[in-house]
């Protein structure tokens, strides 16, 4: 498991809780709350920007992410622009109906890498395998 320079604390009003860990030569980050306007957008683009030092490919798991407003959508651009310079990918994994449509409606779908945990392990198999 990753055990990078930072910290990930929870802070008592803080709405998003992210458990980072690796799989093979990405990191998976597991996010549950909200990405919402202040702190809980901002603990996710500082784990983000720490994980592309370690790793290049960032995974965000949403699955357990209930919310995200127009101040998560901007980080999750930001930190896919950040990758992108450093020639790095983020993946998007698990969108729940409810933040895929919102990341439709604002045309990120076809930004970012976006897969279910099925198709996700598919493809690091087939790659793993050589295909």
């Amino acid at each position: 498991m990753y055990k990078g320079a930072y910290k990930i604390r929870r802070k008592p009003d803080l709405k998003l809780t992210l458990e980072p860990s690796t799989s093979g030569d990405a990191m998976v980050i597991r996010c549950a709350g909200r990405i919402v306007y202040r702190e809980e957008a901002a603990s996710l683009s500082r784990a983000v920007k720490d994980a592309l030092w370690h790793a290049n490919q960032v995974v965000l798991d949403l699955e357990d992410v209930k919310t995200i407003d127009s101040a998560g959508l901007g980080e999750l651009v930001l930190v896919h622009m950040i990758a992108d310079n450093r020639e790095k990918t983020v993946t998007l994994l698990n969108a729940n109906a409810h933040v895929r449509e919102l990341l439709d409606l604002t045309n990120l779908s076809s930004v970012f890498q976006m897969s279910s945990a099925i198709e996700y392990v598919e493809h690091r198999e087939a790659v793993a395998a050589g295909d």
